[in-house]
């Protein structure tokens, strides 16, 4: 089995065999709390997976802000580490892809839409499938004032997605892996630095 977690958007948990089958899944829609569930949302969908064994873990690796999408991604690690499982980070954008495509059969390209806060939305505009059955990226993520999202698309079709499909993130993982392609590093798609920082060197004060 394949364990996928996400917490660029809401929470998102999901199991499927290697073949695509959903096995289990478990998610919670509030983009905030992500710590406070996501233990809870694991137990869930282990419990309901049963006891095949788990051989890789997908990690989301967003867009989204800074501190929800990093408690998905650790979790995803730590988990693989206690297992000793490879962890294939995918980014969360082509899981919402994947639903869309899947969904309605699209021949023109769209885009994907998710709220970055701030009045921003991150976008990732795609085409289609390529062979090995991912979600073709045609123009990269970007971050977008809202109200300036309709100008910068052009016309192209625009999808707003509010929660993430777990099981079409793992999905694209088991495809990456059947194809040996890897989708995205270990660095996250942060769309904004955190808001707080170290603080700086103290001033020296005269005497």
């Amino acid at each position: 089995m394949i364990l996928a977690v996400d917490t660029s958007l809401g929470t998102a948990v999901a199991l499927i065999d290697a073949d695509g089958t959903r096995r289990a899944e478990a998610g919670a829609v509030d983009p905030l709390g992500h710590a406070e569930v996501i233990g809870d949302l694991l137990v869930r969908a282990l419990h309901e997976a049963g006891d095949a064994q788990i051989t890789h873990v997908v990690a989301g690796m967003g867009p989204g802000p800074f501190t929800g999408l990093r408690i998905g991604i650790a979790a995803a690690r730590t988990f693989a580490l206690g297992r000793g499982l490879p962890v294939i980070p995918v980014p969360s954008h082509l899981a919402a892809a994947l639903t869309a495509l899947e969904a309605d059969a699209a021949t023109v390209p769209f885009a994907i839409v998710t709220d970055a806060r701030r009045r921003e939305v991150a976008i990732t505009v795609f085409h289609g499938l390529d062979d090995d059955g991912i979600p073709v990226i045609v123009s990269d993520t970007v971050l977008v004032r809202a109200t300036e999202a309709d100008a910068y698309l052009d016309g192209i079709r625009r999808i707003d997605v509010a929660t993430l499909s777990g099981t079409d993130l793992a999905r694209v993982g088991a495809r990456a892996l059947a194809a040996g392609r890897a989708l995205a590093g270990d660095e996250p798609l942060y769309m904004r630095h955190p808001d707080v920082t170290l603080p700086g060197a103290p001033k020296k004060v005269g005497t």
